[in-house]
């Protein structure tokens, strides 16, 4: 009888990753939001906010749309409707900051998307006077998302003029067939121009966001976008499987589903992704995330400060993120708010001086108790499990613990080498809203 499959430092259980799981940038995760107005309660949680706080600012819209994003973007083909989107965005910023204690200091701002150059590198300068004449800034840390396709030289120089000192690149893939088969045909000379471009700009940290499992992807494939993309600099990489749910999200349909990698190939791209990261001097930051030893997430990992937000790993050691426009979550200790998705109603709400959160849930001390537990998990790699939770999910650890991917003393609960792919699966057993009916993507 022969043994389970290895795949560089990972033992292939399938039974372990049958369950879809959630990424746990949350928890409760999006999944369990409710849609109602949370108008009341963001509005509450923003005045009793004291101290330090991080900003999120989404750009709902891209040049392009990519046939496997996930995303809430839409094409920025109307220059009207990015005019009137901004416009909406300014004004919620003057809603949210006149709410704020004046203890209240801004020490962190992503831009994210969609793509937030899809607006013109004058719009995003304009937005950033006005979140430093609405804030009280704290010389923030600053970092944006990219489309290296359309990013065009005045960025470089808003960019630098600005102090934006983080960046990050969606890449997915330089394989030239793969790109066809997602929608996202970008030359290698538009991500070396992009990299050159920001180091000159003043940024020290470049993310590279990748993906396997993609259409027509395979191990050589894989190897060759690492490869490439190591030798181009980048500081940290993303290294994301592809979650094919086009009932959930139509643009997906377009995708040859019948040239998808079967769950033993995404395992083994994973992991031969991992090992080749890993070798080429990356350190390892959770399961998908990889920087270099002198990067802010590899120095938050070993020292036992990295936090999850809705943004992934991060080194943000603020409790309190504010998210603005539509689309984006606030993150409180005792709530979560979704701002309106559809950026028309969005930008209704907002004119009418109404704060913008249709969707969200209350964090109950359960919830925050079994939160704690599953960010140890995934942050730290070692959990304390009170007796109560232990005696209730104990059979369902059993399995993990026996394949050497867990270890359970006393109350202390430690993921071993090679627990990697399972880490996800390993924290769902204390998410108690996993019943099953709801459906995610692969674990791996």
């Amino acid at each position: 009888m022969t043994g389970p499959e290895v795949f560089g430092q990972w033992t292939y259980w399938p039974e372990l990753l049958e369950r879809p799981v959630p990424r746990y940038t949350s928890y409760p995760t999006a999944a369990e939001f409710v849609e109602e107005s949370f108008e009341d309660r963001q509005r509450e949680a923003l005045k009793a906010l004291r101290g330090t706080v991080s900003l999120y600012l989404h750009i709902p819209y891209c040049r392009e749309i990519c046939w496997y994003c996930g995303c809430n973007t839409g094409a920025a083909n109307k220059t009207q409707r990015l005019a009137a989107y901004m416009e909406a965005l300014h004004h919620e910023i003057d809603l949210v900051s006149r709410l704020l204690h004046p203890s209240v200091k801004v020490s962190r701002i992503a831009f994210g998307g969609g793509s937030p150059n899809a607006i013109k590198p004058t719009d995003f300068v304009r937005l950033v006077d006005k979140l430093t004449l609405s804030f009280r800034l704290e010389k923030p840390v600053l970092s944006i998302e990219l489309d290296p396709r359309t990013l065009e030289p005045g960025w470089f120089m808003a960019i630098r003029g600005i102090g934006v000192i983080k960046a990050s690149l969606g890449v997915q893939t330089l394989d030239a067939r793969v790109q066809q088969a997602i929608g996202r045909v970008q030359p290698r000379d538009d991500i070396e121009r992009a990299v050159a471009g920001l180091r000159q700009a003043g940024v020290d940290s470049i993310n590279f966001d990748l993906m396997y499992g993609l259409p027509f992807q395979n191990d050589d494939i894989l190897a060759e976008t690492l490869d490439q993309s190591v030798a181009m600099g980048a500081d940290r990489f993303a290294l994301f499987g592809y979650a094919h749910v086009p009932h959930m999200i139509p643009r997906q349909q377009r995708i040859d589903a019948s040239e998808l990698p079967d769950q033993r190939a995404r395992f083994r791209m994973a992991a031969e992704g991992y090992e080749r990261l890993v070798s080429a001097g990356y350190q390892p930051v959770g399961f998908d995330h990889f920087a270099l030893p002198d990067d802010d997430l590899a120095i938050a990992s070993r020292s036992g400060t990295l936090r999850r937000n809705f943004q992934g790993f991060t080194e943000d050691q603020s409790e309190v993120l504010i998210g603005l426009g539509a689309s984006s979550i606030s993150e409180f200790p005792e709530l979560y708010v979704q701002t309106e998705k559809n950026a028309g109603r969005y930008r209704m709400l907002v004119g009418a001086d109404q704060l913008p959160g249709r969707k969200g849930v209350v964090r109950t001390a359960e919830d925050r108790r079994r939160g704690g537990i599953i960010t140890d998990l995934l942050c730290r790699g070692r959990a304390e499990i009170d007796a109560d939770l232990l005696a209730m999910n104990r059979s369902r650890l059993e399995p993990f613990i026996a394949r050497g991917l867990a270890r359970l003393e006393g109350n202390a609960l430690t993921l071993m080498s090679g627990n990697e792919p399972y880490a996800r699966s390993i924290a769902s057993v204390f998410d108690a809203y996993r019943t099953g009916e709801r459906q995610f993507s692969s674990a791996v």
